[in-house]
């Protein structure tokens, strides 16, 4: 149940908000000017609902990143633009990868563009994004499975009708980084369009041997055809070639000291690469009487590789390593179907969505292990070396292959919500999602074949009051569905085949007040319960049990936009604690969730004292968390403070300086094991310059 402080929170905030929106109100009425929402938006029309509901009528948390916003940061990267949204931790990824946890969850799939499932490990970059939607809580409904904590949607910049730009940007950064990016919009006829965006980067930062590079290319054609009729055709490719950080041990139960910049691994080992190829068409057709439907297809090829050696356990003089390489294939199909209606029956206002979507996924994944020569002669698993700012590793082997296996997954979806008006103060939210899941694999290692088909039933029912037009008070039930075989489906042990998913069931209550044009205040509070989580059965070794559960439970709340015209603000703060109820395989009863911190806050804000100069601020707290769900190791707290200075020289041109860490705090940003822990980086100091035509 909601503990009855986050009720009381909850009652707080909407007394205040019916006391205090007349005045609000006036004063937005009477101003004529209008007010350009920058920066984290909440209360915008979100494209993750497919209604183009605005956030102010779902009942759920929704946060939004504008591209003003991720400009304005200077971030050029999902994880980077992640870390300044409460509520979302950013998981080390073992230094290839996009990893989130999301109200307690963990995830490396739950990423989405225009939509559509992205599901693939690696990099994401911003350069092709205009804007990014967290929509956290369980979100089968709409996604499929998984998304237990939430779900990341990237919405991607589209060719622009009857409009020439040109935009370019270059920076560099104090440890030698840096980039350039493009920005063509061309009208090709009257109803037709050609935007091109690209990118290069050049990675670098204060670790000893990091370094690497970025190259992407966006093309996209839009086309009006006809009245009520739009198509959009896109490719996006991303290459990321870079060193494999997986960032330093521990020692004494938190991150071992004096070695933040020290390398634990090789530069001619620790390597990745990864070639992503999405190209999709959507086709956006009006109806008439508020009838609109949209086709999406999609196909994704990623084509990855990775190597590493990564440190084990410390001592005050020694570590250890190990290593493996991976290399991963994943090709998708996805075709979608949304039909949407805006109307009315009896009075009473309707927003129905009803949809479909078929994917076909196929996945190939190897791996083998490094084997280091023995001094005695041989070949051994692991070595310890002396603890040191630099290695010197043993000569290296490889094993043959430990894995070697294929998988396909097939999904076939259908689902039906509405969103009914019963009074211009109640609507009611109600649907379900019907999901055939089958996923098939075989170890080409022994040819053993394993299988398994669910049949889930996603459920979803809202309830929205709105005592006024900028007010909403809401509450919301939600489930979702992850496979035992995990978020990836790389795999699929034929001991888990027989085992029913794991559910996810999202309690939310909170409220969303539009206090004056571009500027909100939102507050959520939530339980989260993740329950048929395996358990080994001690009354017969080698099956399971499906009894382990644990829950999350947490208060969000942000105020985001406009003070004044020449002033954006966005501040949030989330107090949240997790723990396993009973015994999982990874955790007896009473472990707090990892990753988790209780206390999380950020500020970020940008005040433009002329029209051609403006400064900007940002603060960004985590309370301390664990590493891992051992609770052997803590990550300690930090603070860390940005700034920014924004100039236009001309209409045309605009430099920019940001300077993140400004008092060189010293921070451990993430993890992904008790020993493999990335620090943050210290002060750095990026200088932009951009153009426009």
């Amino acid at each position: 149940m909601l503990f009855p402080r986050q009720f009381a929170c909850l009652s707080t905030f909407a007394l205040a908000a019916s006391l205090g929106a007349p005045a609000w109100a006036e004063e937005a009425a009477d101003d004529e000017a209008p007010i350009v929402v920058t920066g984290e938006r909440p209360s915008v029309e979100i494209s993750g609902t497919k209604t183009g509901t605005a956030a102010i009528d779902t009942p759920q948390s929704v946060v939004t990143l504008g591209r003003e916003r991720l400009d304005d940061q200077g971030v050029e990267s999902l994880g980077e633009a992640l870390r300044f949204v409460p509520g979302v931790t950013i998981g080390q990824g073992e230094g290839h990868r996009d990893q989130v946890i999301l109200r307690g969850q963990a995830s490396t799939a739950d990423f989405y563009l225009d939509g559509l499932r992205d599901d693939a490990q690696y990099y994401r970059p911003l350069y092709n994004v205009q804007q990014i939607e967290v929509l956290k809580g369980a979100n089968a409904l709409l996604f499929g499975r998984g998304g237990g904590g939430g779900v990341i949607n990237r919405t991607s910049k589209q060719a622009q009708l009857g409009r020439t730009s040109l935009g370019a940007s270059g920076a560099i950064d104090s440890f030698g980084g840096w980039s350039l990016a493009g920005d063509l919009n061309l009208p090709v006829s009257e109803n037709a369009a050609l935007r091109i965006n690209g990118t290069y980067e050049n990675f670098d930062n204060d670790r000893d041997l990091f370094g690497g590079h970025f190259i992407g290319l966006a093309p996209t054609l839009t086309l009006a055809p006809a009245d009520g009729t739009r198509v959009v055709l896109a490719y996006e490719y991303a290459a990321d070639d870079r060193v494999i950080d997986r960032g330093v041990p521990s020692l004494g139960g938190r991150p071992i000291g004096g070695y933040d910049q020290a390398f634990f691994g090789s530069a001619s080992v620790n390597t990745g690469s990864v070639d992503a190829h999405i190209a999709r068409i959507r086709i956006d057709q009006e109806l008439g009487e508020g009838l609109t439907l949209d086709v999406t297809g999609q196909y994704a090829f990623y084509d990855k590789q990775y190597a590493n050696l990564l440190p084990g356990v410390a001592t005050a003089s020694t570590v250890s390593f190990s290593g493996y390489e991976d290399t991963n294939t994943r090709s998708n199909w996805i075709g979608q179907t949304n039909l949407v209606w805006k109307g009315q029956t009896g009075g009473i206002g309707h927003t129905l969505l009803v949809g479909g979507e078929i994917s076909d996924q196929s996945t190939g994944a190897t791996r083998r292990n490094v084997l280091f020569a023995a001094s005695g002669g041989g070949t051994a698993a692991s070595a310890t070396l002396p603890l040191a700012q630099s290695f010197s590793f043993p000569a290296i082997s490889w094993t043959g292959l430990v894995t070697n296996g294929q998988t396909k997954v097939k999904s076939r979806s259908l689902y039906i919500q509405d969103q009914i008006e019963l009074a211009p103060w109640l609507q009611v939210i109600g649907g379900v999602r019907y999901d055939r899941f089958q996923i098939s694999a075989v170890n080409l290692l022994t040819s053993v074949p394993s299988a398994r088909t669910d049949n889930k039933w996603s459920p979803r029912l809202g309830l929205v009051l709105k005592p006024q037009e900028n007010l909403s008070l809401y509450a919301s039930y939600a489930r979702s569905f992850l496979p035992q075989s995990g978020d990836q489906f790389s795999s699929l042990n034929p001991t888990f085949q027989s085992l029913e998913p794991e559910a996810f069931r999202n309690l939310e209550a909170g409220a969303k007040w539009d206090v004056k044009p571009g500027l909100s205040l939102t507050l959520a509070a939530f339980q989260l319960d993740r329950s048929n989580t395996r358990v080994a059965d001690p009354a017969n070794p080698g099956f399971w049990l499906l009894t382990g559960s644990s829950r999350a439970h947490g208060i969000e709340a942000a105020v985001a936009g406009r003070i004044t015209p020449q002033w954006q603000l966005s501040l949030g703060y989330t107090w949240q604690e997790g723990e396993i109820r009973t015994a999982t395989t990874a955790a007896p009863a009473g472990r707090q969730l990892d990753k988790l911190p209780h206390h999380q806050a950020s500020a970020w804000t940008r005040y433009d004292l002329t029209p051609r100069f403006g400064l900007g601020l940002g603060v960004l707290h985590q309370a301390g968390q664990y590493a891992t769900i051992s609770n052997a190791v803590r990550l300690p707290a930090y603070t860390r403070i940005d700034a920014a200075a924004f100039f236009d020289v001309s209409d045309k041109f605009a430099l920019q300086l940001n300077v993140e860490n400004l008092t060189d705090a010293n921070y451990y940003a993430s993890a992904h094991t008790d020993n493999n822990i990335q620090p943050g980086d210290p002060l750095n100091v990026k200088l932009t310059a951009r153009l426009k035509f």
